[in-house]
This record gives C-alpha cells, structure tokens and sequence, in this order.
C-alpha cells in the first residue's frame, strides 16, 4: 500500500464523512447487532445533515484518511466533554476512528493514530481517550498496543440495544 495521506475536513466533506461512517460502522458491527438497532443508529448519528453540523464546530476535529487515491478511513475527535475521571488533565476524544474494510492492517489506523497524537500535543494535552466497545477485541487491542488502558465503562445505546463500553486512556 502507498502512503498514507491525511487532511482536515471541512464541511464540503459531510457527505462523503456521513457515507463513509456508514459503510464502515455497518461493516464493523452489523454481524453482531439486528439490521433494526443498525439503522436506526445510524440514521440518527450519520445523517449528512448531522455531520454539516459537526464539521468545523467547536471542539470538532475531523480528518480523512487516503491510500493514493482511495478514501480509506477517518477520524472525529471531540474537545470540551472529558468524562468526570478524566477531569485532572487537559483531555481531548477519539469519538471515532474507522478505516475501510480493505485496509485494516495496512497502516491507515495507525497512521490516523499518530495524527490524533500529534494534535492532541500540539493542543497540549496531557491525555487523550476514547469508548470501545466491549465486545470489539480487534480495536482493544490496537488500543492497547498505543499505550491505552481501560479507566472505567459506560453505556452506549445502539438502536434500542443499551451496550458497555469501555473507557481507554493513554498519558501523552
């Protein structure tokens, strides 16, 4: 695979943002979930309309990820909403980081990582974090494997299906 590309998004992007959350999000979970919760969380979280929102708000960073030429994966982090824990240093989310299908393994989720550290030094946080899925093995450990470890849990509702996720942080 070529290297990595990584740029900011802007609001042009939302479209394309909301297509691409759905295909990777559906190819992620949808064996382990019914289509009804799928689609019903979904339709509510990756709305192009929702993500116009998003993009370039306050405390919204988003960027995309290209292998040559293919969009390959991306990124939302979060500022402003640490969880009560995580209220000692300044903090910023990994809200979400996907890669397609295709690509997993290929260098785009670790590529994508390192940006979200980079921003979170040059914003000068002292940490950074992020909710996984408990039942997502994969991504746990590839989270651990960046220095990330479990501080606590909380609900994620997906659909009508209340979920535990877990809650990882990693000292920068």
């Amino acid at each position: 695979m070529s290297d990595v590309v990584i740029r900011y998004a802007s609001a042009e992007d939302a479209q394309l943002i909301a297509a691409l959350s759905r295909e990777t999000f559906y190819h992620t979970f949808s064996s382990q979930n019914t289509a009804e919760d799928m689609e019903k969380f979904m339709s509510e979280q990756f709305s192009t309309e929702r993500l116009v929102a998003q993009v370039g708000a306050p405390g919204n960073i988003f960027l995309l990820a290209y292998a040559g030429d293919q969009l390959a994966g991306y990124v939302r982090m979060l500022e402003g909403f640490p969880p009560a824990e995580l209220l000692d240093l300044p903090t910023i989310e990994i809200a979400r980081i996907y890669a397609v299908q295709d690509v997993i393994g290929k260098g785009v989720g670790k590529a994508l990582m390192q940006r979200c550290i980079d921003i979170a030094t040059e914003k000068k946080k002292r940490s950074i974090w992020l909710g996984v899925w408990e039942k997502n093995e994969r991504a746990i450990a590839f989270y651990a494997k960046w220095g990330f470890e479990k501080f606590g849990e909380h609900d994620f509702v997906l659909g009508n299906d209340v979920q535990r996720d877990w809650m990882m942080r990693k000292l920068i």
